[in-house]
């Protein structure tokens, strides 16, 4: 799925055409959603992220059209939304004197 395209509904696509083991990781944020849907009659699931599940439902249906979604639901991550993507910052060391 485009970025760019995800981005200006509000979502943002972590795992893509995944597996159910991949996607149930709980090293995710919680504000996860796992988004299974059919295309061809393949099966595909992804891992998403939304403020709103309405915006999330809309970008799936205007880029792969409609009866393709099959099932959302939440994800298993445990991870705090504020903090998801950034890095642990360096320790700083200790002056003995």
């Amino acid at each position: 799925m485009d970025k760019e395209k995800s981005l200006e509904y509000g979502c943002e696509v972590l795992l893509e055409n995944t597996t159910m083991e991949k996607a149930s990781g709980v090293d995710f944020p919680t504000d996860a959603y796992i988004i299974k849907y059919k295309i061809d009659e393949k099966e595909c699931i992804d891992l998403t992220r939304t403020g709103k599940l309405s915006s999330l439902f809309d970008m799936y249906y205007d880029i792969h059209g409609k009866n393709v979604i099959q099932k959302i639901d939440f994800g298993r991550g445990n991870r705090d939304p504020r903090m998801w993507g950034m890095k642990t910052p360096p320790k700083k060391k200790r002056l003995k004197g």
